[in-house]
């Protein structure tokens, strides 16, 4: 028998989507843009304001190419960054938590505070340079991998814990790194202390070709598989109830994040809540579960924050050493504000 039940009263259909409707688009892309306009801006000010020589000249634009390592630096910042944050509070769930809890910086800090304790100012020749540079960055990863691949196999696998030991050992680190301190005469502990705050001038040309393709690698990866992390956003019930190995995908996302992270800590130093303040105000611009849409708003902020920040504080109050300081001021703020609010997460 044919169906005779009109069209129209078989009700609409209903779709979800990362952009539910026209308006919710129109607001995303807008940001989109107005961040993509201001991080253009603040890297264009970078490069030029403040430059001596005559706009065009062959002086002007070797002081701008010096520049530009600063501003590469700022990129793989926050493209590290921006992602790590973003994928690791999707695969533990959480949004008030960053990759920091693994302990990345407490064992770069525990490697330098060593260098200095063992051979003086001059360990830091010890840590510094290409093959260094990896070395302590392979550290961070083999350290991160040793420690979820061990609490996330067997019977009592369980990532509550893997985060708990990781915070244990960090604390661990910590306290070693502040004992040892102590112990440094004062120019010592001067110099470790500049090299201890996370800052784009520590971060060395050569080390970029080394970076830059790793980085961008681990983000890509994240970014191809985007659907797969809007799957384990669901939770673990769920996740294996649309076909997908939760656990398994647990893992990529880790390692992934573990080489994000130990790119930018070996780059620039420990910046523990830069990463948290972008992905939080990504989660509020973007309104959305779409990753693929996440992930890159996330990235724009990162660029636009920690760019401005240096135009702000290097132009305007001849502060250049203070901009990780308040960064990671206004980062704990934001963290603290976002503890105690009773809404929406």
């Amino acid at each position: 028998m044919a169906d005779t039940v009109p069209r129209a009263a078989a009700g609409p259909t209903r779709r979800t989507r990362p952009l539910h409707d026209r308006r919710h688009a129109i607001r995303y892309w807008a940001s989109m843009a107005v961040l993509t306009v201001l991080s253009l801006s603040f890297v264009t000010i970078l490069l030029t304001y403040g430059n001596p020589m005559p706009f065009g000249t062959d002086g002007f634009w070797r002081i701008v190419t010096m520049r530009t390592t600063d501003v590469v630096v700022i990129l793989v910042v926050a493209l590290c960054q921006s992602f790590a944050t973003v994928s690791f509070q999707t695969a533990t769930n959480n949004r008030i938590i960053t990759p920091s809890i693994m302990g990345f910086e407490a064992l770069y800090v525990a490697v330098q505070t060593a260098a200095v304790f063992l051979f003086g100012v001059a360990g830091f020749v010890l840590v510094t340079g290409p093959a260094q540079f990896l070395l302590q960055a392979g550290l961070m990863v083999a350290f991160a991998t040793l420690l979820y691949s061990w609490l996330l196999s067997g019977r009592f696998a369980n990532l509550h814990i893997m985060l708990l030991v990781g915070v244990v050992i960090g604390g661990g680190l910590g306290s070693l790194s502040a004992f040892l301190q102590r112990l440094l005469t004062p120019s010592e502990f001067d110099v470790l202390t500049a090299r201890l705050f996370g800052n784009v001038s520590n971060a060395r040309s050569e080390y970029l070709v080394y970076a830059i393709p790793i980085a961008l690698v681990a983000a890509a990866v994240l970014y191809w598989r985007a659907r797969r992390l809007d799957v384990v956003a669901l939770g673990g019930d769920v996740s294996r109830a649309l076909g997908v190995n939760h656990l398994a995908e647990q893992r990529r996302i880790l390692l992934l994040v573990s080489i994000l992270m130990a790119m930018t800590t070996a780059l620039v130093g420990p910046m523990t809540f830069f990463g948290f303040l972008v992905a939080t105000l990504a989660y509020q611009l973007a309104d959305t579960y779409g990753h693929r849409l996440l992930l890159p708003m996330s990235f724009l902020i990162g660029v636009t924050v920690l760019s401005g920040a240096y135009v702000v504080l290097r132009h305007v109050f001849y502060a250049q050493g203070a901009v990780t300081i308040i960064i990671e001021l206004v980062g704990g703020t934001v963290f603290l504000v976002f503890l105690l609010r009773k809404g929406r997460l």
